[in-house]
């Protein structure tokens, strides 16, 4: 368990960078003054040649990796509700990389958010055990 928890923090931090790259990317393209298809086009080649857009990418790119590896080992109700703590991150980035302003009410969701995903945890501890599979030998 504690390999896959090492994992979920580092695709957690990789995710929650990522976050803020795409965010920052995007201020820098600026927003889309009308929906038409010329508009839309200038957003998509200006982003497409952002290197903060293109870091953000890949780098939700890998935290989607991670988790289907982490998916493919444990339960999707432990380990989706654990990806949370990925708003604990990106509060913490947007904050201190950003500068953004977080209010007191966001960080009290914020701890919420971190005592669920605590409960979650402990909830998999209480989870009965199933025996390891059977050895089998090799017929004779």
């Amino acid at each position: 368990m504690t390999k896959l928890l090492t994992i979920l923090l580092l695709a957690l931090v990789v995710e929650a960078v990522g976050v803020v790259f795409l965010s920052k990317g995007l201020k820098q393209i600026g927003e889309v003054k009308s929906v038409t298809a010329s508009e839309i086009a200038r957003a998509v080649r200006r982003g497409a040649a952002n290197p903060h857009i293109l870091l953000g990418v890949a780098l939700e790119a890998a935290f989607f990796a991670a988790l289907l590896y982490l998916l493919s080992q444990k339960d999707v109700s432990l380990i989706w509700p654990l990806t949370s703590l990925g708003f604990v991150l990106t509060a913490l980035s947007a904050r201190f990389y950003l500068h953004e302003q977080v209010s007191g009410v966001r960080w009290a969701g914020v701890v919420l958010i971190v005592v669920g995903a605590a409960l979650v945890s402990y909830s998999e501890q209480l989870k009965p055990q199933e025996p390891p599979p059977a050895q089998q030998t090799p017929a004779q």
